[in-house]
């Protein structure tokens, strides 16, 4: 199976009222991290090695796996003999390996990516944004990668809205990535992408954003394809989207829970 990347290092400025102490894919949804929820989804789906691009406060998520084990085990605590004993029973935790890796404070996107590059790998690697969750079929999109042949495969989004803005041919080739606008809408990068090793070569070093030039030569060279979801996806770029994420998953149907507990 293919290693997860996941970008984890930005500052989250939109939603300083949460991320002054913990950087954003820390930012809780019903009492677990925004990135728990997403590494869950590619779990369920058999993808359970992750490789973590952090970067603000990048010692909140080290702790945080460091503990995942015992906040999810039932343990004794043994103190009547010379030495403590701990005892683990239960153990909860899901089969994950996970590499948390400090790529820097100030790292843009395409140079997070840059620097975990040994821990991928001559091989192709999924790659998504900490910062939000949806239903994405990953094999569908892994399946979908294979086939077309292209470097690079994004799954876009008909959020209509000013995030990242694509204009796709039918065939689903990429024909321009650019920033948002106040005139976009419609179909929105989302991340859930899949990258061939080749991308690497295309990222000059830290001070590359990943969605400007690496994205836009792909472009140029017609290496780069979308496969449009169709199903849920929210980020969490403001307090009222965390909100809104927070209603969804204490409803019945959360969209994005595609696990059983």
């Amino acid at each position: 199976m293919m290693k997860v990347v996941i970008l984890a290092g930005g500052f989250g400025t939109r939603i300083s009222e949460e991320s002054e102490f913990k950087p954003k894919p820390m930012i809780e949804i019903g009492g677990m991290p925004i990135l728990w929820h997403i590494m869950k989804g590619f779990s369920s789906q058999g993808y359970n090695e992750f490789v973590i691009c952090a970067g603000y406060k990048q010692h909140v998520i080290k702790e945080w796996f460091a503990d995942y084990f015992l906040h999810t085990s039932d343990i004794t605590f043994d103190y009547t003999g010379e030495d403590t004993k701990v005892t683990i029973h239960n153990k909860k935790a899901e089969p994950w390996k996970v590499t948390v890796v400090d790529t820097g404070l100030n790292t843009m996107t395409g140079g997070r990516i840059k620097r975990i590059k040994d821990y991928v790998g001559n091989e192709p690697f999924l790659l998504t944004y900490g910062d939000a969750v949806g239903n994405v079929d990953i094999n569908q999109l892994v399946e979908f990668h294979r086939r077309h042949k292209k470097i690079g495969t994004i799954s876009v989004y008909n959020f209509g809205q000013n995030k990242g803005v694509l204009d796709i041919a039918k065939d689903g080739t990429v024909n321009a990535f650019r920033e948002k606008s106040d005139l976009d809408g419609d179909l929105i990068n989302i991340g859930f992408m899949v990258m061939n090793p080749e991308i690497f070569d295309r990222i000059a070093g830290d001070n590359t954003v990943f969605e400007q030039e690496p994205l836009n030569s792909l472009v140029k060279d017609g290496e780069l394809i979308a496969r449009t979801h169709e199903g849920f996806w929210q980020c969490m770029d403001t307090l009222r989207e965390k909100q809104q994420l927070e209603k969804l998953w204490n409803s019945d149907k959360c969209p994005w829970k595609i696990w059983e507990d």
